[in-house]
């Protein structure tokens, strides 16, 4: 295993959606398809796939998108439009998160752990 790579959100619509991740991760796509279109975010892949080619939608994985100021980027998100999921709460020692709810009703989780260095 070479550790995580990509995480993918089926949308409805995926111009609005390219549009609204685009504000919430102040980057433009690197690959734009009409199956697929795929962000680089500081090395990992945020990817969104058309509703209509992706199965069906679960609501039981989450991965959590590193930040230096949860409370910040947690409000970000909901001034963006984004639905609470879970509060922020304390996990442990410094580590915080919380989840939000996109537009189309994907989970996007947070987290502020200072704990965390990626490999050099």
């Amino acid at each position: 295993m070479l550790g995580l790579r990509t995480t993918i959100y089926k949308v409805e619509d995926l111009e609005k959606a390219v549009e609204w991740y685009s504000k919430v991760f102040e980057v433009s796509p690197y690959f734009k398809a009409p199956t697929y279109v795929g962000f680089n975010i500081k090395g990992y892949e945020l990817g969104l796939m058309p509703q209509e080619y992706a199965s069906e939608k679960i609501d039981n994985l989450l991965s959590y998108w590193g930040v230096d100021d949860l409370e910040k980027s947690y409000k970000r998100l909901l001034e963006l439009g984004a639905k609470i999921h879970e509060a922020p709460m304390n996990v442990g020692g410094e580590i915080t998160m919380a989840s939000v709810l996109d537009p189309w009703n994907n989970v996007i989780g947070i987290i502020y752990n200072p704990e965390f260095k990626l490999p050099e």
